[in-house]
């Protein structure tokens, strides 16, 4: 059983249409189909935007379940200047930039309680990807995504992330689900796509963007199926 996360309609609706025989089912407002994706076991759902409706997502999804597997896939914001519209971007480790208890001592983006900044990926689950993505023909690289509850367009706090977290890519959830597998022990994988570069043009690139970014990365999650 494959687990595949994404925060949008748009991030999930074009694997959804390819699910044979799925069958819908509602838990905590989240709509999780179940069905044969290229012939792979797999469960589908859409999370809403934002790191706790990703993590109430991931967990349900684990306890009901028992994926083997989770991959939480969708677009992200441009960190890393190399990096251009559509491109993608595997996660190699996640951070929650938004965490912050440095007045206590902690260093920037630790985890309370499991005492982590950065929660490494699956190496084999992302080097999979990371070759789906190329086998596409699709501009790839590893790197750090950084999660927080922030639309992230430019100025300082784009800057505090890139030199405090050395990210690539910028998204709302992937860290959090991160942190949920991480606890629960199932091996993760998050891609991004590149739909804005995080910057003061983002709000005019996103919605052009959007369904360009999230077709390259249905289209991986499509080629991993095939792989896996």
């Amino acid at each position: 059983m494959i687990g595949i996360i994404g925060a949008m309609s748009v991030e999930i609706d074009e694997l959804k249409s390819k699910l044979e025989a799925p069958v819908e089912e509602y838990v905590s407002g989240v709509c999780y189909t179940r069905g044969k994706l290229c012939g792979k076991d797999a469960v589908l759902a859409v999370c809403g935007i934002g790191k706790v409706f990703a993590a109430i997502c991931a967990q349900t999804m684990i306890l009901k379940y028992s994926p083997e597997y989770i991959i939480n896939t969708g677009v992200g914001g441009a960190l890393d200047g190399d990096l251009r519209v559509t491109d993608v971007v595997i996660a190699s480790e996640l951070v929650q930039h938004d965490m912050d208890t440095t007045p206590l001592g902690d260093p920037p983006g630790l985890i309370s309680g499991i005492n982590v900044v950065k929660f490494p990926a699956d190496v084999r689950l992302s080097e999979l990807l990371r070759s789906c993505v190329e086998a596409q023909g699709i501009r790839c690289k590893s790197g750090i995504i950084a999660s927080g509850d922030q639309f992230i367009a430019g100025g300082e706090r784009k800057e505090y992330i890139k030199k405090t977290f050395g990210a690539s890519a910028c998204e709302m959830e992937g860290a959090s689900i991160a942190q949920v597998a991480y606890v629960n022990s199932v091996p993760f994988a998050v891609v991004r796509a590149i739909s804005d570069g995080a910057d003061s043009e983002s709000s005019m690139d996103y919605p052009t963007f959007v369904a360009k970014a999230a077709h390259n990365s249905a289209l991986t999650i499509e080629e991993l199926c095939k792989r896996i």
